[in-house]
């Protein structure tokens, strides 16, 4: 089997499930899944002070604004020598981005979503997937989840979709949906994640660890 460190990135669209399929093929390849539950995790890894990761989490702000100002305080990986409140949205982008490439560089990993595919685009060891489904199925699995309404899920989706769509073409330049920027492009719709996660990690096993 080979060595080399691996990087799966998975985007997907909101209600699609890709979350859990991104579980479910850590634990069949038996790596960390990295997505907005990072900060904890960056604790684990990085051996930072508890009680400052406590006080980050406890903010209201947005994931990447909590994570942000705790790196500048922090965290020696951005190289960003600005006070949180003068951070701007390239800024976090930036630091985003630096921590993922650490955290790539010292295991093999998942990231699920904040433009992975771009991030690790030139990484001959990348396997970069999007999932999708039919906007039904979304719209379904979203209302089964948060227990709200069709209605409310059809605008939930709707704004998320706009909002990653927006976030995409900022920093990547591209279109999330451009099917160019992945190794696979899977409509998950009806089919059970632990089969999706089975199919990438046997892809993922034959393209990046080189065995069957």
């Amino acid at each position: 089997m080979k060595k080399d460190k691996f990087i799966i990135t998975i985007n997907r669209e909101y209600g699609s499930g890709g979350r859990e399929i991104a579980e479910k093929l850590g634990a069949l390849l038996g790596v960390k899944v990295y997505d907005k539950t990072l900060l904890a995790r960056v604790e684990e890894e990085f051996g930072l002070d508890e009680e400052e990761v406590s006080n980050a989490k406890m903010k209201k702000t947005s994931w990447w604004s909590e994570f942000s100002k705790f790196y500048t305080q922090f965290g020696s990986l951005t190289g960003i020598a600005k006070d949180y409140n003068d951070l701007t949205p390239r800024d976090i982008y930036a630091i985003q981005k630096k921590i993922l490439l650490s955290l790539a560089a010292k295991e093999s990993c998942i990231i699920v979503g904040r433009a992975g595919f771009h991030i690790f685009k030139n990484n001959p060891n990348a396997l970069k997937v999007l999932l999708i489904a039919d906007f039904d199925a979304r719209v379904k699995h979203v209302a089964e989840k948060y227990d709200i309404s069709e209605a409310a899920a059809k605008r939930r989706i709707k704004q998320v979709d706009k909002d990653r769509e927006e976030y995409t073409k900022t920093y990547a330049g591209v279109s999330r949906y451009d099917a160019r920027n992945y190794d696979f492009v899977i409509n998950v719709t009806d089919i059970p994640t632990y089969h999706v996660a089975a199919f990438l990690a046997q892809n993922a096993k034959m393209k990046l660890l080189k065995t069957l």
